[in-house]
């Protein structure tokens, strides 16, 4: 994972948009421009245009801006079926994109379009997207998704949101700022006031946000070294304000080794059959955002035999997943820690006959580990370990 050690705290100044978004971090990560710039290749017609990543100055700072170039002045409208949600994830799940774009992508348009099917009392595969029907639109989350695909394994924190005011000329008329689907994908985040009015905060940037971010806001950022700074540029121009999204990306490694913080629950339960704590795990175990899963067995109050549940999450899915482990399990309280993750650089090395995993120790050596699954049809122990250590070196 490229985002492995890295920590990414984002600071709405001006706003949140698809481009402002994409722009400050192609700022703060040059070395991605070309592939974001190649999955967006995939989904648009050179008949409609192309994107651009030009340099700006946004109140006398130094900025990035993401822009589609339109080949004819009409050519960046979308009409008709193709503007479903349904029809726009075909397109990016069939599109030649680079590994992981598809996935990240879809899901950013999943939050936008669930939204949308909420706010209007709709099915979700009947939802036509109108703002982001726009070519530039669909332009900006998949750039995003490849973006979001690119730096997988980093942390995400984020600073309050700029409320806004007034009102925002929509397909539907006029609607309250935030719009309403703004406002639902970001339920639950901190917002505030700085008295500028307009759309600060569109719905296809609180939906990259959102999916950054797991649906739970995190202020704080793990101890790091500062490595380097983004700035994405608005087309608003403010008056007295910068109108930039701004990334500070952090090293969170300390003589490599990483470093990041994590949510664990912990609780205890006497009233369940191990056929329905299996069952409660497995489905756990499967959810995004949980990275490790613990069973321990003791002895509780009144002498009955007890287990131990401790489930290790990532902390912007903590609020989904507390909520998920009292759906699937009898327990009436969850206890609550933030703990401290040293994390050893490591890579997977997907080749064949068996996968393999290396780590980096500290002291300079390398180990490596082959993937359990991969030994699974060996005879017997003796021979599980023999394939294992050939394949390990």
């Amino acid at each position: 994972m490229r985002g492995q050690g890295l920590h990414l705290h984002l600071d709405p100044v001006g706003g949140a948009a698809g481009d402002m978004f994409i722009a400050a971090m192609l700022h703060a990560f040059p070395e991605l421009a070309e592939r974001a710039l190649a999955d967006v290749a995939a989904v648009l017609p050179a008949e409609v245009g192309h994107a651009e990543l030009s340099e700006h100055v946004a109140s006398g700072i130094t900025a990035r801006r993401f822009e589609l170039v339109l080949a004819a002045p009409d050519a960046g409208r979308r009409h008709g079926a193709e503007t479903t949600y349904r029809a726009m994830r075909e397109l990016l799940e069939n599109a030649p994109l680079s590994e992981g774009t598809a996935e990240a992508a879809c899901a950013i348009l999943h939050r936008i379009a669930e939204a949308e099917a909420q706010v209007h009392d709709i099915p979700i595969d009947r939802v036509h997207f109108h703002e982001i029907a726009d070519w530039d639109a669909l332009m900006d989350v998949t750039a995003a998704g490849s973006i979001c695909a690119a730096l997988s394994g980093a942390t995400v924190s984020l600073a309050p949101l700029p409320l806004g005011g007034g009102l925002v000329e929509t397909a539907h008329g006029k609607l309250p700022v935030p719009a309403p689907a703004t406002a639902l994908i970001l339920q639950g985040y901190d917002w505030h006031d700085d008295g500028v009015p307009g759309e600060r905060v569109t719905p296809t940037g609180a939906a990259i946000l959102a999916h950054l971010t797991g649906g739970s806001p995190i202020a704080s950022r793990p101890p790091g070294r500062l490595r380097c700074t983004g700035s994405g540029a608005g087309m608003r121009v403010m008056k007295g304000l910068p109108n930039i999204l701004r990334v500070s990306v952090f090293d969170t490694a300390s003589g490599g080794i990483a470093q990041d913080s994590l949510v664990q629950f912990a609780c205890d339960i006497d009233d369940m059959t191990g056929e329905e704590l299996g069952a409660a795990v497995d489905r756990l175990r499967a959810m995004d955002g949980v990275i490790d899963l613990l069973m321990l067995n003791g002895q509780g109050k009144k002498s009955r035999p007890v287990t131990r549940l401790e489930v290790l999450v990532q902390p912007q899915a903590a609020d989904r997943i507390a909520a998920r482990v009292f759906d699937l399990t009898s327990t009436l309280g969850l206890r609550r820690t933030r703990v401290e993750r040293l994390i050893l650089p490591r890579e997977s090395d997907d080749s064949e006959p068996l996968r393999r995993k290396r780590a980096q120790r500290p002291s300079g050596q390398e180990t490596t580990k082959v993937e359990s699954d991969d030994l699974a049809d060996a005879e017997t122990l003796h021979d599980r370990r023999k394939r294992a250590r050939a394949s390990e070196g």
